[in-house]
């Protein structure tokens, strides 16, 4: 197969290099590439109109809300979004100063500001800290299994549940109250799938659990939108680099390619798009989210995929975490509150109900956090995971909008509380180029297959080095899931052909 024409590629010599995906991953490898003098042929293969992936602003209700990525996580020196976003003046006063970077969250969400009930009452924040309090321990007691032989579940899931039936036991309460103990709980499992971008946390594997590192600082948000950090990466990167509307079909590996009407070089990778047009080159970078692999795995390599390679992509875990943002045109909330959340007083961890999705999909929404003020706009976030999430997506806007004002008006006991005046939401399972929010490690699952996942071909260097390398978060060992995770194996694997190229290279810094 030959290649279609050469308009990614300036003539000259020095290896070609060519990016798939144009997220924070794809765009870090890119830009610290192109800052070495060897890589004058890079170029980002993007499927979309836009660059950034799951890192994506929009303006709406007259401000800025995130469609993708919405904090940095462990906003602090080791955190290189963190110190990227300072140095481009992405950030605040507040999300520089020294006590942010300090404070240690454990990685927890923090506590609701009001808790309702779904009866209409209100929940006593006393409570829900208590039962906050006892939630997070034992997450952290999930974390020290780690360097054990065997854990003594396979999921953090049943690991908790174990637990809390251990201190349910010892609950002097009555019958009710108990119950309401366990909703409460039940409310924290569903923020936790939140966080592990997962549908349950009996499909998060227990023993590498602690291996997820989290970072100081108090988790921050870019002001004036996440999106101005991958924008400020690409106005870094030469012209022309970025190729947009470019999605891949096939990456065409450990062969010979020429160039379309040249009988010069031959390249071992050959890169097919959707579109027919076809280009060679030395190495390529391929930076696509793990849900689009998975989706994908059978046609989108040639030669496939080791069989080893292979079954990691399938065992690693992968999942939707969706935001759904209400727009009103006065707050009932009151001021000063961050976070509202709602608590399911027939939920319980320890049952397994099945649910009609229909009717029950509301009921995995964790809860709302309150934006800062857009002039006018008074803005709720909801998040809701797993398959509740992804059944979310299939419904008009006027239905989620129609559920979620039944769902306050219950909650608050006000029947006659206004309907938001609009809704925005995500919806990441959807998305053909993604297929879901971000990696965890799933039962089956260890951090060996994430360095798996993370390993270039082909796995004989001796006979071709470097043909295909593999970032994004779902390759970082103890970052997945984050961006900062994304960003740093862009640069993993940037530095590996830097050091192929100049073994005697000084790595650039940020």
């Amino acid at each position: 197969m030959k290649s279609s024409g050469n308009s990614t590629e300036a003539p000259g010599r020095g290896p070609r290099v060519l990016v798939v995906g144009g997220g924070i991953a794809g765009l870090g490898a890119a830009e610290r590439l192109c800052r070495h003098p060897a890589f004058r042929h890079v170029r980002i293969l993007e499927a979309t109109a836009r660059a950034g992936g799951r890192i994506r602003s929009e303006c709406s209700f007259g401000g800025v809300v995130e469609i993708g990525a919405h904090w940095i996580h462990g906003p602090s020196q080791g955190n290189p979004v963190f110190q990227l976003a300072a140095k481009y003046g992405l950030l605040g006063d507040k999300e520089l100063s020294e006590e942010n970077q300090q404070i240690e969250t454990g990685g927890h969400v923090g506590l609701p500001s009001v808790s309702y009930a779904s009866s209409g009452g209100r929940v006593s924040l006393e409570l829900v800290a208590e039962m906050g309090r006892l939630f997070y321990s034992l997450i952290d007691q999930s974390r020290e299994f780690l360097h054990m032989s065997q854990a003594p579940v396979p999921s953090v899931g049943e690991y908790l549940k174990k637990e809390i039936r251990r201190h349910v036991a010892g609950w002097p309460e009555g019958e009710e109250a108990r119950k309401l103990k366990l909703a409460i709980l039940n409310n924290f499992f569903n923020v936790e799938c939140c966080v592990s971008g997962t549908h349950s946390m009996d499909l998060v594997a227990l023993g590498p659990f602690g291996e997820y590192t989290v970072l100081p600082g108090l988790d921050c948000t870019v002001p004036g939108g996440y999106q101005g950090l991958t924008n400020c990466l690409v106005a870094s990167l030469p012209q022309d680099v970025m190729v947009f509307n470019k999605p891949v079909k096939t990456i065409h590996w450990n062969g010979s390619f020429q160039e379309a009407g040249s009988t010069g070089e031959t390249f071992p990778v050959l890169v097919e798009c959707e579109d027919g047009d076809c280009f060679p080159a030395h190495h390529v970078v391929l930076t696509v989210p793990l849900g689009f692999l998975k989706e994908h795995l059978d046609t989108f390599f040639e030669p496939p995929l080791p069989p080893a390679k292979a079954e990691v992509i399938r065992k690693i875990g992968f999942g939707t975490n969706n935001k759904i943002y209400l727009e009103f045109e006065e707050r009932f909330w009151e001021p000063g509150c961050q976070h509202i959340q709602v608590v399911w007083e027939d939920t319980s961890p320890l049952e397994d109900v099945a649910t009609v999705l229909q009717d029950a999909w509301v009921r995995k929404l964790v809860g709302f956090w309150v934006l800062p003020a857009f002039g006018s706009a008074h803005v709720l976030c909801g998040f809701i995971a797993g398959l509740e999430s992804e059944f979310m997506e299939t419904l008009s806007d006027e239905e989620v909008l129609l559920s979620l004002t039944r769902l306050l008006r219950r909650v608050t006991g006000n029947p006659q509380l206004p309907a938001p005046k609009s809704v925005l939401r995500t919806c990441w399972h959807s998305a053909p180029y993604t297929r879901g929010s971000y990696s965890y490690v799933a039962v089956g699952s260890t951090g060996d297959d994430i360095d798996l996942l993370a390993e270039p071909l082909p796995a004989d260097r001796e006979k071709a080095q470097l043909q295909v390398l593999f970032a994004g978060e779902a390759t970082h060992r103890t970052f997945y899931s984050t961006t900062h995770g994304a960003l740093l194996s862009g640069w993993r694997e940037a530095d590996r052909l830097i050091a192929l190229q100049d073994p005697q290279a000084q790595l650039p810094r940020l």
